[in-house]
């Protein structure tokens, strides 16, 4: 199996979609996907519970109630995967490094970091020192990716000061970089040439007819989904309760999976 650094070197990039429960990662693992991504929306959501900008009074997800899902996650996956480890779970670096350590010892091949703490961006030096912590924690192997978040919150933060962070982000250690919100395929141009390592690029942010084919074509090396197959797949649960109760039919079913096919699907990963 193709190592998850190994992936991040390749002249070509990859897509890794988001799984938020075990059985989601069977089937995208199934699917042929060479890495996953666990999404903390999709957790969340699972959880009956909010992500990153939420109301105020809104219950988040607790570092335990999210290593207990990642845990799951990366104990069925037959391919790498990398955790959605939001800002680490605290502000100092300290912090940072203990969530770093509890990832590699649920299985994880690597974990992002952001630069957001549900109210502002961290400020840069810290930002910094918080990433520096991280690599050190994270040992060789552990594919440490730094994301800085001002493009997705609409922040005065123009693209040049998103790239000056993702620059200093790798200056510190970081293997791989990521800077969601933006979805013009000429600003991630700017951002594959301007930004000294790998890129990662997610799909499903906001309205954008982007395609991982165009990504790829634009130098991305890493196309992940976040929490957008989750999203979905809680629209079609919002359509097909609709349906049943305007309607009382069922059409919805026609797409769903047969359950033996689901049984031998999971027993394989059971018997692994």
């Amino acid at each position: 199996m193709t190592t998850f650094r190994e992936l991040h070197a390749a002249s070509t990039g990859f897509v890794m979609p988001n799984a938020w429960d075990a059985g989601s990662a069977i089937i995208l693992a199934e699917v042929g996907f060479p890495a996953l991504a666990t999404t903390s929306a999709g957790i969340a959501f699972s959880l009956g519970k909010g992500d990153h900008t939420l109301p105020d009074g809104a219950p988040a997800v607790s570092r335990e109630q999210m290593f207990e899902r990642v845990r799951q996650i990366a104990g069925v996956s037959a391919v790498p995967v990398n955790g959605d480890l939001e800002d680490g779970y605290g502000e100092s670096a300290e912090e940072v490094a203990a969530t770093i350590k509890l990832a590699r010892e649920a299985g994880l091949a690597g974990g992002n970091i952001e630069d957001y703490n549900g109210q502002r961006l961290y400020h840069e030096a810290l930002s910094v020192e918080r990433i520096a912590a991280a690599r050190d924690a994270a040992g060789p192997d552990f594919v440490l990716t730094a994301r800085t978040d001002g493009q997705l919150l609409g922040t005065p933060t123009s693209l040049t000061d998103s790239i000056h962070r993702a620059n200093l982000y790798r200056e510190a250690g970081a293997d791989c970089l990521y800077v969601p919100g933006v979805n013009d395929l000429d600003a991630i141009r700017t951002l594959v040439k301007e930004i000294d390592g790998p890129l990662n690029v997610v799909l499903g942010l906001g309205s954008s007819g982007l395609t991982v084919n165009h990504l790829l074509d634009a130098g991305v090396t890493r196309i992940s989904l976040g929490g957008s197959i989750a999203r979905a797949a809680l629209g079609f649960i919002r359509r097909s309760a609709q349906e049943l109760r305007d309607h009382g039919t069922q059409d919805f079913a026609s797409g769903q999976i047969p359950q033996n096919e689901l049984n031998q699907l999971f027993a394989a990963v059971t018997h692994r």
